[in-house]
């Protein structure tokens, strides 16, 4: 018993000396709790919809209010071009449109029966699903109400009246759920591969002491840096196009937009994702801090980056989090080029955060490097 405890006395020594890895595993758990408690939301409320009423009566105003009344639609602007519609589901901006036509009210008071349109997003299916069910139901709701309504005034029954709410499901009418997550998981798998390659890469050097050989050489710090990451770059890009090729060949995923672009700004978020790994890599002192570091800012990218969960049903301050992970943007290239068939040009927004993020972290890594090659 003597030797046993003598051994437990060691390794919590080592523990108390190793304050950074004890620190990460006490405070990971708590934070996960806390993130995930909020973010790990499988109830859908306010889907942006856009609206275009061109009856712009107090009827259509009533129909427009009983779907945000469901607490499932959120009207985030009213436009009168369907192609401006168009554009911003395109764009992800909205997910849903309400089209109501110039004859809304007149065939309402006169008892007819009267159509409008609902367009949904069908890219991400259980969004699609919420979208479709709640809004066929919203309009019959609010056809009925009015029916009963005339009923009253007439003093009499009539029966072939109300609303009929016709659905159009934009990009994946299927409603296939492998046309959503297939996308996202490419995504996922570059980012997971590429981070765990060069996490552990200056810390290794670090540990068999031959960092001092890199830092007494002639070499500046962004030359190491990207020296070290280049081999990783060509093995993070044959994993995306393995990745593509299961997808398409096996899956038979369709990639509807550009194959060019995809592939273009699949190399850009393997650099992205390869500097977080260098970020980790020079900020950690073990391959254990390393790896807690790493499984840090993994879990939190599958479920915030929206790959499982719709970013628009969570918490404001949870939203903020997500913005900052460049897997949030690249999963919206990707949904967007293989499922909606975009160009570039809708894809602007995503493009230029992914890379500017990309980009900070680079030149954090190189500073952090030449200040502290050997994070003492």
């Amino acid at each position: 018993m003597q030797r046993f405890f003598s051994i437990v006395k060691k390794e919590v020594i080592q523990l108390k000396r190793d304050k950074a890895s004890f620190g990460i595993a006490i405070m990971m758990p708590i934070v996960m709790i806390l993130l995930f408690g909020y973010a790990v939301n499988t109830e859908l409320s306010n889907i942006s919809m856009s609206v275009i009423d061109q009856s712009d009566t107090t009827e259509s105003r009533e129909l427009i209010q009983s779907f945000q009344n469901t607490g499932y639609f959120n009207v985030v602007s009213r436009e009168h071009n369907i192609d401006k519609v168009n554009e911003d589901i395109d764009k992800g901006k909205v997910h849903s449109a309400l089209i109501i036509p110039p004859d809304f009210s007149t065939k309402l008071q006169n008892k007819e029966k009267t159509n409008v349109q609902l367009l949904v997003d069908g890219s991400d299916p259980t969004t699609a699903r919420t979208v479709f069910s709640s809004g066929v139901l919203s309009g019959q709701q609010y056809g009925i109400g009015k029916l009963q309504e005339l009923n009253e005034k007439a003093n009499f029954r009539v029966s072939n009246g109300g609303v009929n709410v016709n659905t159009k499901v934009l990009y994946n009418p299927d409603l296939k759920n492998q046309n959503f997550t297939i996308p996202g998981l490419i995504g996922l798998i570059m980012q997971n591969i590429t981070i765990l390659l060069t996490a552990f890469a200056l810390v290794r050097e670090r540990e068999r002491g031959t960092i001092e050989q890199l830092t007494v050489s002639p070499l500046k710090s962004p030359e190491i840096i990207f020296g070290k990451l280049v081999p990783y770059i060509f093995i993070g890009f044959v994993d995306f196009l393995f990745s593509l090729v299961l997808g398409l060949v096996w899956f038979k995923v369709p990639i509807n937009g550009s194959l060019p672009l995809l592939l273009l700004l699949g190399a850009g978020f393997v650099i992205c994702a390869l500097a977080i790994g260098i970020l980790i890599s020079t900020i950690s002192k073990t391959q254990l801090q390393a790896m807690q570091l790493t499984i840090l800012v993994l879990l939190p990218s599958v479920l915030l980056s929206g790959f499982v969960f719709p970013i628009e049903a969570m918490p404001k301050f949870v939203q903020v989090i997500s913005s900052i992970l460049p897997l949030t943007y690249f999963i919206d290239i990707l949904r967007g080029i293989i499922t909606k068939g975009v160009g570039f040009e809708y894809l602007v927004k995503d493009v230029a955060c992914l890379f500017s993020i990309g980009g900070i972290l680079l030149i954090i890594s190189m500073v952090r490097f030449a200040v502290k090659p050997y994070n003492s």
